[in-house]
């Protein structure tokens, strides 16, 4: 695929086969937290998303929380919530902090997956590190103003990737 799309459009998070990404080789999961983990018009994540969380812990992977929210308390309490390490204010598209988090885990990047709700951000971020990517859709319609601004963009690349229900 092209580096600026993602390699899967999966309908949410917990809808992520695990077995297949070991199969695939995976052993690391980065996930964004805002519609992703969480929905944004809530302060927890939904229970089949802990569940599967805690599907994956049981499997092996190694997870961590890679999100651009610059409020620390929320997503330190989220991660804490999830048993997740987590890195606030990301600046993702940049790699960075994607480069951060699989070191803090001693991960490659070919053993590690990006996953996250937004395509110019989570995916193209993930993208530029080198790591695999899967774009879910967002847990809810409520955004950030400006974040509904790129769903718009968002939506007329995505028009023809097929999403895996």
């Amino acid at each position: 695929m092209s580096l600026l799309a993602p390699d899967r459009y999966v309908a949410s998070v917990d809808r992520i086969d695990l077995d297949d990404l070991w199969r695939r080789g995976t052993r690391a999961i980065l996930l964004d937290r805002d519609n992703t983990l969480v929905p944004r018009d809530r302060t927890t994540a939904p229970a089949s998303v802990a569940a599967w969380l805690d599907a994956a812990r049981d499997r092996g992977f190694k997870l961590y929380m890679v999100s651009n929210n610059w409020h620390r308390d929320q997503v330190e309490r989220s991660a804490r919530e999830l048993g997740l390490g987590a890195i606030c204010f990301a600046c993702k598209p940049l790699p960075f902090a994607l480069t951060r988090a699989l070191k803090h885990l001693g991960v490659p990047k070919g053993e590690a997956v990006m996953v996250g709700d937004q395509l110019y951000t989570d995916v193209w971020a993930g993208n530029f590190a080198g790591i695999s990517t899967i774009l879910v859709r967002p847990q809810t319609t409520v955004d950030l103003w400006y974040t509904q601004i790129f769903r718009i963009f968002e939506r007329r690349a995505l028009r023809h990737v097929p999403c895996e229900e």
